[in-house]
């Protein structure tokens, strides 16, 4: 039989058992539509992340507090916690660097604002002019603070759109005089909102970090400090040039912690891709359970189909032909169950991802691979019945009802 012949064959087999053809490729629809959308919802959720991170400023060094001693034994804290990095550290890096473009300081605690009647529990920032260049942080109205107001420990803020629509209800919060402790702060100017996650700035409150030290907190110490480098090639350069001044002013290394963006981002993407595979191994089960079902239909249709095969066997169709057949039979059905699929799981991805909020991200290497898959599926549990029904006799076929 030619090829063309076969298939012909092949699909009207098919075609006479529409629901049992269609019922028959569900898991192989279900199997590729679910590889494809659970690896659309982790690289759509690791590239909102990588965004989230990215905006949180170009060529962005941070330097954190790391393992500091309990006070209260000998053991070690927790990352970040203690009271590590001081004004002089600041300035020591601000002095000795030669590949930062600027360095800004960040003091950061919680403090309930009020206005009025109205009130809201915000983050307070003290930061320096720099901190929102670094962090390119844009003002929707008002004015950033002055060289004066930061040396002389002016009561200005800076405040995020949530805390102005929280407290101040629709009014103008320019020039208004906002609470924070007891002390009295004049609002100079609102942010542009950016982004979500690492990089939201609407519900903060930043004021100049010298107001923060001395008028709000009563300290010396910042929580980080941002620095930004020169120029991308200059970051690995920067990092080390960062690691060896505050080796100088800090000699034990677990008690601060150097990160730039890069590997913030390297180590997010591996945790997702981890989650990513997880979720399509998980996923790629109902594939295999369709291969079987594929499997259980050939051997069905070789039972029902046995005179049929005795009768071509009679006239002249050979081993091979009846092999090739069957197996066909089996490839197309996966093969229609997997194009099927390949659209459920791009619509699926879509439709999650915009509910979610993120990029919708859709795997090539993810489609094909659930694609070729699933035809390597047809072909693994399709060989059997085949088999078998290349191999019966052509009398006893003929004979059997």
């Amino acid at each position: 039989m030619r090829l063309l012949e076969i298939f012909r064959v092949a699909l009207q087999a098919l075609n006479a058992n529409k629901l049992r053809s269609f019922l028959t490729t569900l898991g192989i629809i279900i199997g590729v539509g679910a590889v494809i959308m659970m690896v659309s919802i982790g690289q759509g959720a690791n590239q909102m992340v990588v965004n989230q991170i990215s905006s949180m400023g170009a060529n962005l060094i941070t330097i954190s507090p790391g393992r500091v001693a309990n006070r209260r034994g000998g053991g070690w804290g927790a990352r970040g916690s203690g009271n590590i990095l001081t004004n002089k550290e600041v300035e020591y890096i601000q002095k000795g660097n030669t590949t930062l473009k600027a360095v800004s300081p960040e003091l950061t605690q919680g403090a309930t604002v009020k206005y009025g009647g109205a009130n809201s529990f915000a983050m307070v920032y003290g930061v320096t002019a720099d901190y929102f260049s670094i962090r390119e942080y844009e003002l929707a109205v008002g004015r950033f603070f002055t060289p004066h107001e930061e040396a002389a420990s002016g009561a200005v803020a800076i405040i995020g759109e949530n805390v102005a629509s929280d407290l101040f209800k629709g009014l103008n919060p320019l020039g208004q005089e906002i609470k924070i402790g007891d002390s009295r702060i004049r609002v100079v100017g609102i942010l542009e909102p950016k982004g979500t996650g690492f990089a939201d700035n609407t519900d903060l409150v930043y004021v100049p970090l010298s107001t923060a030290q001395k008028r709000l907190f009563g300290t010396d110490y910042v929580s980080a400090i941002y620095c930004q480098a020169k120029g991308e090639q200059l970051i690995d350069q920067a990092v080390s040039e960062l690691n060896m001044l505050m080796q100088q002013r800090i000699s034990d290394a677990e008690k601060y912690d150097i990160r730039n963006q890069q590997e913030i981002i390297d180590t997010v993407s591996k945790t997702t891709a981890t989650f990513t595979f997880l979720l399509a191994g998980i996923a790629s089960i109902a594939l295999l359970v369709g291969g079987i079902g594929i499997m259980n239909i050939m051997l069905v249709s070789v039972t029902e189909r046995t005179k049929e095969i005795g009768i071509r066997k009679a006239l002249g169709a050979s081993q091979q032909d009846i092999l090739s057949q069957f197996l066909i039979e089996a490839l197309l059905l996966s093969f229609l169950g997997g194009l099927v699929g390949i659209g459920l799981g791009i619509l699926g991805g879509g439709i999650i991802a915009k509910a979610a909020g993120w990029p919708m991200v859709i795997s090539v290497g993810a489609i094909l691979l659930a694609f070729g898959f699933s035809a390597g599926i047809g072909v693994f549990f399709g060989i059997y019945p085949a088999r078998k029904a290349s191999r019966l006799d052509p009398i006893d076929a003929l004979r059997y009802e």
